[in-house]
C-alpha cells in the first residue's frame, strides 16, 4: 500500500503544473560598476518574493535602449519596464499609447503611491502639465564640480578650500598648469553642464516657455549676454591649455579617475567610479558660478534617467511592476542605492535616512549633490524638457567643439546652435500637435 501511495503522490505531482513566476523584463543602459547595481537591484527583489522574477537586460548605451525600445514596442515585444535618460522625457510623454503612467500602474496594483514623497526637482520633471506622474525616478543626478585633492595639494592649493566660482576655477587652473598640469579642468557632458545647468544655476532661460514645460511651442534661449560671455570664458581658457575638452557624453570622466586632468564638472554619479577606481584624494564641491550674477546659485537640473512603464501587458505583469516599484521606492534601498553610486536619494525619506545614519559626515561632498536639488526651484531652474532634445545635445556639442578647436567664435557657435536646434523643436511640435 504504502509503495502504491508513493506511486500515486508521484502520478499527481507529474501532472501538476509548477508555480510559473511572472517574468518582468526591465531594459537599462548601465554598464560596469552601475549594470552591477542595477543586477544587484533585482536580485533582491526577486529573492524578498516568489510570485515575480524582475530580468534586467542591458541594452547599450542610453540612446542606444531607447532606439531599440521603440523598434521593440512597433514589433509587438517591448519591454515592460524601460529606462529612459532625462532628455527623452518629453518624447516619452508624447508617445500616445505607448506608455502607462506610473501612478496609474501602482494604484491599479493596489500600491500607495505618493509623488510628494520625492524630491520636488525630481518629481517635477517627471510629472506631466496636469499633475500626474507619468515615470519612476530611479538614477537621478546632477552636476558637480569634483576635484582632486593630491594635485591640488602639490600645487600648493588648499584641498579643503575648492573653487566655488568660476573665477576662482580659472585662477586654480592657473595654479595647477603652472604647478605641471597637462590638463587642469575639463568636463564631461558639455550641454548638461555648461549650458543646461549653468543655465539653472544662474537663474536664466534656457529655453522659452519655461524651459519646455509650457508647451511644444518652445523656443531655444542659450545664446544670452550670460552664456555667450561662459562659452567665450571658456573657449579662451581651452586656448590657453587651462580648460582641456576631452570628448563627448561622459568621455572626461576617465581622464578624472586617471588622475590626467585636476578639476572636472560632470555628473555626481561618478562618484562611485572615483571611490572605486582613483589612486588619488577627491572631492565634491557645487558647481561654479559668477559671483556677480544676481541671485546665483539657484539650482542645478536633473540628470540621470527614470523607469518608464510600457503599454500591452497583461494585468498581472504589471502588478508585479508595481511590486517591483514599490520596493525600489523604499528609504532603505534608495538610500543604500545613493550611497553606493552617487546617484540622487529621489525621496526625502531616503535622503533623512542616509544624514542620520552620518554617510555624509563620513563622506565630505557626498551630500552636494542633494543640496543643490533641494533648492526651491524657479520657473527658470525647474528642469529643461524639449523635444528632439537628443538631436539638440549633438548640435550643441559640433557647435562648440568648433569654438574649443578655434574655428569659431562662441557667438558664432551659439547663435547657430540655437538656430539649428530651433529647427528641431519645430519639427518636434509640428509632429505631436494635436
Amino acid at each position: 500500500m504504502k509503495f502504491r501511495s508513493l506511486i500515486a503522490a508521484a502520478a499527481f505531482a507529474a501532472a501538476t503544473p509548477a508555480y510559473a513566476q511572472v517574468e518582468i523584463q526591465w531594459w537599462h543602459a548601465m554598464g560596469g560598476a552601475l549594470g552591477e547595481w542595477v543586477n544587484g537591484l533585482a536580485k533582491d527583489f526577486n529573492d524578498s518574493q516568489k510570485a515575480y522574477k524582475v530580468v534586467p537586460t542591458f541594452k547599450g548605451t542610453y540612446d542606444e535602449a531607447l532606439t531599440g525600445a521603440v523598434a521593440a514596442y512597433r514589433a509587438g515585444n517591448a519591454p515592460h519596464v524601460l529606462q529612459v535618460f532625462e532628455v527623452g522625457t518629453a518624447t516619452m510623454m508624447a508617445s500616445k499609447g505607448v506608455i502607462v503612467p506610473v501612478g496609474k500602474v501602482m494604484s491599479d496594483a493596489g500600491f500607495k503611491f505618493d509623488p510628494n514623497a520625492y524630491v520636488s526637482a525630481v518629481a517635477g520633471y517627471y510629472t506631466a502639465p496636469n499633475g500626474q506622474m507619468m515615470s519612476l525616478p530611479f538614477n537621478s543626478s546632477t552636476t558637480v564640480f569634483h576635484y582632486n585633492k593630491d594635485a591640488f595639494k602639490a600645487a600648493g592649493l588648499d584641498p579643503e578650500n575648492p573653487p566655488k566660482t568660476w573665477p576662482e576655477v580659472v585662477r586654480a587652473a592657473a595654479t595647477l598648469k603652472a604647478s605641471g598640469h597637462k590638463c587642469p579642468l575639463t568636463s564631461s557632458w558639455i550641454s548638461w553642464t555648461q549650458l543646461e545647468s549653468f543655465s539653472a544655476w544662474h537663474n536664466v532661460e534656457f529655453a522659452t516657455k519655461r524651459n519646455g514645460f509650457n508647451g511644444l511651442d518652445t523656443r531655444l534661449a542659450f545664446n544670452s549676454p550670460l552664456h555667450l560671455r561662459h562659452i567665450e570664458n571658456l573657449g579662451n581658457l581651452s586656448k590657453q591649455g587651462l580648460f582641456v575638452y576631452k570628448g563627448r557624453a561622459n568621455t572626461a570622466d576617465a581622464t578624472f579617475v586617471s588622475g590626467e586632468c585636476a578639476m572636472t564638472t560632470g555628473s555626481s554619479a561618478l562618484y562611485g567610479n572615483i571611490k572605486r577606481n582613483a589612486k588619488f584624494a577627491a572631492g565634491i564641491s557645487t558647481l561654479p558660478y559668477y559671483p556677480d550674477v544676481p541671485g546665483t546659485p539657484q539650482n542645478t537640473v536633473i540628470g540621470g534617467a527614470s523607469l518608464w512603464v510600457m503599454s500591452g501587458k497583461k494585468a498581472e505583469e504589471y502588478k508585479g511592476v508595481a511590486a517591483f516599484f514599490d520596493h525600489l521606492s523604499k528609504a532603505d534601498v534608495q538610500a543604500k542605492s545613493h550611497q553606493q553610486t552617487g546617484y540622487l536619494p529621489t525621496t526625502m525619506g531616503a535622503f533623512e535616512l542616509t544624514e542620520k545614519a552620518g554617510f555624509y559626515k563620513q563622506n565630505p561632498g557626498t551630500d552636494v549633490s542633494v543640496n543643490q536639488m533641494i533648492r526651491k526651484t524657479t520657473d527658470k531652474s525647474r528642469g529643461i524638457r524639449l523635444g528632439n532634445f537628443v538631436q539638440i545635445r549633438t548640435i550643441i556639442d559640433e557647435e562648440l567643439e568648433q569654438v574649443w578647436a578655434g574655428k569659431k567664435t562662441a557667438k558664432d557657435a551659439l547663435d547657430t546652435a540655437v538656430k539649428r536646434g530651433n529647427e528641431q523643436l519645430e519639427r518636434f511640435e509640428k509632429a505631436n500637435k494635436t
